[in-house]
């Protein structure tokens, strides 16, 4: 099969690694559809490698025994490798789990759990069946394009009441914005790219504030008359837009932190007096799937939107290159073209 890898500095393209094979649970799924994610943060640099994508969805091809699925099942194929007998796996947290990967062994084959690539071996638990009439471009949101976001929403219990703030609008913020666009709610948008400020708005951001603006924080004022917004997301994983969610939130009011954020230096009596309340996300729990599907059926104008660029998988380094420059919103890949 052919795979996407970096062979340097702003250098990639396709090399050739053997299929994979089904055993036990582990199914061969051929990627119809490879959503990008931050993958593009390390084209600039030196490193060289072949396994790179966590996203897909595509068709069944081979199993090595009867499962939850069967050959020709169109899925979503889930990120992650845990292990699907802990807890966590147990009650559909498997993003948390703490043995993510360590599964992998059982396979005894390497190369095979990228999704720029033609074929990925996948549990069969962790393949999403693809209700009639929704594409493979648009069933692949159910992985980051909107489920980190999905579940930060499911967390706070965003509804039409609420005016959330989502500081960064790339790939996940934008699906951030569908997500509470969606649930009715009212949308504040964070970004200083003049590209995806504007897609933001596309997707139903009432409002897009510059953060570099030094009055950011009295403008988030202004368009909630002075109350702070309800809920807040932050998924630019810098730093000061943790601050930014938490002097902006209204008492009693919620923040969900998604972006992978370094230290942050924030005194507890700023959340202490005002009862904030606090989540950490990464994934939402299986048995949401159902919903997550049912949405993507209804808001097929904003993922068309969304998804800006596809390129074939052979065009790995332009579209690499595209993401390099952030004028774009959420970028796909096609295995075959």
């Amino acid at each position: 099969m052919k795979v996407v890898a970096k062979f340097g500095t702003e250098s990639a393209g396709l090399i050739d690694k053997p299929d994979p094979v089904a055993k036990g649970e582990f199914v061969v799924v051929k990627i119809h559809s490879a959503p990008m994610c931050t993958e593009y943060k390390g084209f600039k640099s030196e490193h060289t490698g072949d396994s790179f994508g966590h996203e897909a969805a595509g068709e069944v091809v081979e199993i090595a025994q009867e499962g939850t699925v069967k050959v020709g099942d169109r899925v979503v194929v889930m990120p992650h490798y845990p292990c699907g007998k802990c807890h966590l796996c147990l009650t559909g947290e498997y993003a948390h789990c703490p043995d993510d990967n360590k599964i992998l062994h059982v396979t005894e084959q390497t190369g095979v759990t990228a999704t720029f690539a033609q074929y990925i071996l996948k549990q069969d638990w962790l393949l999403v069946p693809i209700p009639d009439g929704i594409s493979y471009d648009h069933a692949g949101m159910a992985c980051c394009g909107l489920g980190s976001t999905s579940n930060a929403m499911r967390l706070m219990n965003v509804n039409a009441f609420d005016t959330v703030l989502i500081t960064g609008m790339g790939p996940i913020g934008l699906g951030g914005v569908i997500n509470a666009v969606y649930r009715g709610a009212r949308v504040i948008a964070v970004e200083s790219h003049p590209y995806r400020a504007d897609l933001a708005k596309k997707l139903g951001a009432a409002a897009v504030v510059n953060p570099q603006d030094e009055d950011v924080a009295d403008q988030i004022q202004d368009l909630t008359d002075g109350k702070g917004v309800d809920k807040g997301v932050e998924c630019s994983a810098a730093s000061p837009a943790v601050r930014l969610l938490i002097d902006v939130t209204r008492p009693k009011g919620h923040i969900a932190l998604i972006g992978g954020i370094g230290d942050v230096e924030i005194q507890g009596s700023s959340i202490i007096n005002k009862g904030l309340i606090l989540h950490g996300t990464r994934h939402y729990n299986l048995a949401d799937t159902p919903a997550m599907m049912r949405m993507i059926a209804e808001v097929k104008d904003p993922l068309d939107t969304f998804i800006t660029h596809t390129f074939p998988m052979r065009q790995i380094q332009e579209a690499w290159a595209l993401q390099c420059t952030h004028d774009c919103g959420k970028v796909v890949l096609d295995a075959w073209a």
